[in-house]
């Protein structure tokens, strides 16, 4: 059990109990086939939210309720809440192996990695669940636990409805999306800090697409890590944000250590983390920034989730994103409102805002979560792609299996134009590129079933090739892209079955 004698429950507004009502109703109307997901800004109480759900729940259904959450910060943060209103709750973590005094509790939060496991081993591990809360539910790594409660309403909550997998959306596994309050409205009612935002031009040539979509690490401590971008760091923060209570994101370590020295030379209070740091040594990072008024904090992939420090007064973008989810994530570290708080500071350093608006800018996320590559690519100009000059940066390990070499000397916008200069038509680059992957895939392997793994392996290659094709061309449609990715499959895989031995 969480100790709770110095945690104070939180009462709901009255937008909140709307939504707890709400939400409760949608299960009742809708029975146990039935999957919802709720979005709500950061900052905007999900956890109170979903806590007051959870208790009228089991008063009402008399079930079990079982929170997943990918952070350790969140199950006990949540822990914390649930037990401050009266809901009995365990946290299964990775030293609970059986649930022996499992009649005890309605409520069980875990780890997804942890329950997975225990799950495997036994698919009863919890019994009597009716209600599943998934907690920051865009993160793909999820729905490996949704096989083991089909019979059970799965209830998703997140700021940004858009899945962390592009080719695995949301509305595959949830039914509905209820959209809560807007950024904007939640400002105006005076439940969150408004934004003033400052941008900078940068020059971003360099960044690379990975996998992933969002731009490569690697890339991006090229770019970040030379003298030029660091001054110009320092020159916004000591322009705007000089005495304020600072938050830098960046997305590589070698760059937020430079930033950390660069700004101790100039004798400002500033500390570097990341996640590589002990719980020890992380918590006392926290605790200096906490307790310091003109702290400045630099930091990689730790504190998007998990983390509130109301005192935070400046968000500085130090990177680009192509993720409008991290977007939103990064800057809502600092929408806390305090009784002596009501804006705050955004830096942007990486052209963020110009890919998806101002932060308070309204977002049709219905129209998110029912055609997530339409909003997208919306979202993500070609515009943007030109910019960039973006390549595509290959996974580790497949550099080891294939000439990549050979696949970047084809340059699909390159080829298109010499055959458009030329007289010929452009559909011919596709074609083109197919060769090039075939070439490629043939010099690898003289197996038809491993090249077949390997056509699979580079399908975000083939991808990324299509859709600089597409966006060549005056008209386009998404039906017509995924026509051309089916298309060339279809004839690559053809090409090689000519060509390579049978297994």
């Amino acid at each position: 059990m969480i100790d709770t004698q110095l945690y104070e429950a939180k009462a709901l507004y009255p937008f909140q109990e709307r939504t707890v009502t709400t939400i409760l109703d949608e299960l009742q109307k809708n029975g146990t086939d039935f999957n919802l997901l709720y979005q709500l800004p950061t900052g905007g109480g999900k956890t109170v939210i979903f806590s007051e759900i959870t208790r009228q729940y089991i008063q009402k259904w008399e079930k079990k309720v079982l929170i997943l959450t990918h952070r350790i910060e969140l199950s006990v943060q949540t822990s914390k809440q649930l037990s401050a209103i009266g809901v009995g709750n365990k946290i299964i973590n990775s030293e609970i192996k059986t649930l022996e005094d499992q009649d005890e509790y309605q409520c069980f939060i875990a780890m997804v990695e942890t329950l997975n496991n225990r799950l495997h081993d036994d698919e009863n591990f919890i019994k009597g669940v009716g209600l599943v809360i998934v907690d920051e539910a865009h993160y793909n790594s999820f729905r490996k636990i949704f096989q083991y409660y089909q019979d059970a309403n799965i209830l998703g909550v997140t700021a940004t409805p858009l899945s962390s997998n592009r080719s695995l959306p949301l509305n595959d596994n949830y039914n509905k999306l209820l959209v809560g309050e807007s950024i904007s409205s939640l400002i105006e009612g005076g439940y969150l800090s408004d934004a003033e935002t400052f941008t900078y031009d940068v020059n971003l040539h360099g960044l690379k697409i990975g996998s992933n979509g969002d731009f490569t690490v690697s890339s991006s401590e090229l770019v970040y890590g030379n003298y030029f971008m660091q001054e110009k760091l320092l020159f916004a923060y000591e322009e705007v944000a000089v005495g304020n209570k600072t938050l830098i994101f960046n997305s590589g370590i070698e760059t937020s250590m430079r930033v950390e020295e660069m700004f101790k030379k100039r004798g400002f209070k500033i500390r570097h983390l990341d996640s590589t740091f002990s719980d020890k040594d992380r918590k006392d990072v926290l605790r200096w920034f906490k307790e310091t008024p003109d702290a400045i904090l630099t930091s990689v992939g730790i504190l998007t989730t998990g983390f509130d420090e109301p005192t935070v007064q400046t968000i500085i973008l130090n990177r680009a994103t192509r993720s409008l989810t991290l977007y939103h994530q990064m800057i809502g570290r600092g929408s806390r409102k305090l009784p002596n708080k009501s804006q705050f500071k955004i830096i942007d350093l990486g052209n963020n805002v110009r890919r998806f608006g101002f932060w308070q800018d309204y977002i049709n996320w219905q129209d998110a979560f029912r055609f997530p590559d339409r909003f997208l690519e919306s979202k993500l100009s070609e515009s943007d792609d030109i910019e960039f000059e973006v390549e595509y940066e290959f996974p580790k390990g497949l550099k080891e299996k294939i000439d990549t070499d050979l696949l970047d000397s084809f340059n699909m916008r390159e080829v298109y134009n010499d055959l458009i200069d030329n007289g010929d038509k452009g559909k011919k680059a596709v074609d083109l590129s197919m060769e090039n992957h075939f070439e490629v895939i043939k010099k690898a392997t003289p197996s038809f079933s491993a090249a077949l793994d390997l056509q699979t392996a580079l399908q975000e290659h083939i991808e990324y090739r299509v859709k600089q094709y597409t966006k060549s061309i005056s008209k386009s449609t998404n039906n017509y892209f995924k026509f051309l990715i089916e298309t060339y499959n279809r004839h690559l895989r053809q090409k090689l079955r000519e060509a390579l031995d049978q297994d």
